[in-house]
């Protein structure tokens, strides 16, 4: 069994054979990890969590009790094929977290990046692509085949249909409902979320100059607010107004891109 010398295994664990556990890990008690899982240098199961199927974590992730890691997908369409879950370096897993691996019909492949923070009782569904630096607050469940760009912040008790994208920056308000793509660096709230704004305050937290944020001001009010035509239009309009504005390219970009999702709009005419 390729385990790693320098490894700390508690006794109660269980390995089975085949896993690979890096330089450093630490598995606690009453763990259990699969014969099919990878883990990274340092990775540290601090107690009572299972980790299996076809499983890689990167190094330095962090996994607490109770957590359900790699077990077969929430779909009536599974039917044992051979998938895979990939997650990257530095992950906080926190309590009662599940996080299913790929189906067949979607790719195969659940995929997560790196130095996100999952909270108690959060879920992450198969053929999911989620970014780096994302925050899933107590309770969020993002459902299957959703992508879930850098930096997003879902408040607590949110859930996130099947298929839905969520953009850079954005933020999901707590106790929200999101069935349709939401923008990058936008804000989400409700049942049934609707664009309630723009994501201010994280781009704030990410360093953006106020002149560019002035523009993404602007160019959210042409495209939502403001004008004649279509969005799509607008948007086409808000792009060549703004050509040197890397974050209003990419909202372009987004709302351009080929989805099966509707585009979360403003509802009651809410500003921002």
């Amino acid at each position: 069994m390729p385990v790693a010398q320098s490894a700390i295994i508690h006794p109660t664990a269980i390995i089975e054979d085949g896993a690979t556990i890096g330089e450093d890990a630490s598995i606690g008690p009453y763990c259990m990890v699969g014969a099919e899982v990878t883990l990274g240098e340092g990775v540290e199961l601090i107690s009572h969590a299972v980790v299996t199927g076809r499983t890689t974590i990167g190094e330095a992730t962090r996994i607490w009790p109770f957590a359900s890691v790699g077990h077969q997908p929430q779909d009536l369409k599974y039917r044992g094929e051979d998938t895979e879950l990939i997650i990257g370096a530095r992950n906080m897993i926190r309590e009662s977290t599940s996080i299913n691996p790929g189906t067949e019909g979607g790719g195969g492949k659940t995929v997560i990046g790196d130095d996100n923070l999952m909270m108690l009782g959060t879920h992450v569904g198969h053929d999911c692509h989620l970014g780096s630096n994302i925050v899933l607050a107590n309770n969020a469940a993002i459902a299957g085949h959703c992508v879930v760009e850098d930096r997003v912040i879902v408040g607590g008790q949110s859930g996130v249909h099947q298929w839905c994208r969520i953009g850079q920056g954005a933020m999901i308000g707590a106790v929200s409902m999101v069935t349709a793509d939401v923008i990058p660096y936008g804000s989400v709230v409700g049942n049934r979320g609707s664009l309630a704004g723009l994501n201010i305050v994280g781009l704030k937290r990410r360093g953006v100059e106020r002149a560019m944020i002035h523009q993404i001001r602007a160019a959210y009010q042409a495209v939502f607010h403001d004008g004649a035509g279509t969005l799509m239009d607008r948007a086409a309009t808000a792009a060549r107004d703004y050509p040197d504005n890397p974050y209003i390219q990419n909202i372009i970009a987004f709302i351009t891109a080929d989805t099966s999702r509707h585009l979360a709009t403003p509802d009651h005419g809410h500003r921002s």
